[in-house]
């Protein structure tokens, strides 16, 4: 019996045949994208995230104050080391929190200078967060590639796999 081994190329589905004598299977093939995490359209705080055609993020507006952003929550994809990477618009921070299943923060929060970390163990869903950094918050026009994914090596930016999750508030 023999192993075989499948790279995917890009994310999507197929199948894949296996013929062995008079016997057929076919097996479903999902590629993911390596990028773990989720987000959408959102408003509020005086921005407003949409994304563009190609996946990223592109923000607008002038925050509210400084610390008040936009967020998503959505369920953690992975347990072991992770590794945040991302291009940022002036102005505008990101960071991804690690939550309990209670919605309590779980070890330091992950950002560009801290953008390899292991995910604390009992993470259930993970709160990534563009906030103002500004005192005076000034007007956003700009586009957010963010990365999070498995290991400790960043790659070529990729749309994840959900970019169609609303959005809310950061207070």
């Amino acid at each position: 019996m023999g192993a075989l081994s499948i790279t995917g190329i890009k994310p999507g589905s197929t199948s894949l045949k296996l013929t062995a004598g008079k016997i057929t299977k076919t097996v479903p093939i999902t590629v993911l994208s390596r990028n773990l995490l989720s987000y959408g359209p959102a408003e509020g705080n005086g921005l407003t995230a949409t994304v563009n055609s190609d996946g990223s993020l592109h923000v607008t507006g002038t925050a509210t104050g400084q610390w008040r952003g936009l967020s998503w929550t959505f369920p953690c994809p992975v347990q072991g080391t992770v590794k945040l990477s991302g291009t940022s618009i002036a102005g505008l921070s990101f960071n991804i929190k690690c939550l309990d299943a209670k919605g309590q923060q779980l070890g330091a929060q992950m950002n560009l200078g801290n953008s390899v970390m292991a995910i604390p163990a009992g993470t259930v869903s993970l709160f990534l967060n563009v906030i103002s950094t500004e005192a005076t918050p000034t007007a956003k026009d700009g586009d957010l590639r963010v990365q999070l994914e498995s290991g400790d090596t960043a790659h070529d930016w990729m749309k994840p796999d959900n970019t169609s999750l609303k959005g809310g508030v950061m207070n």
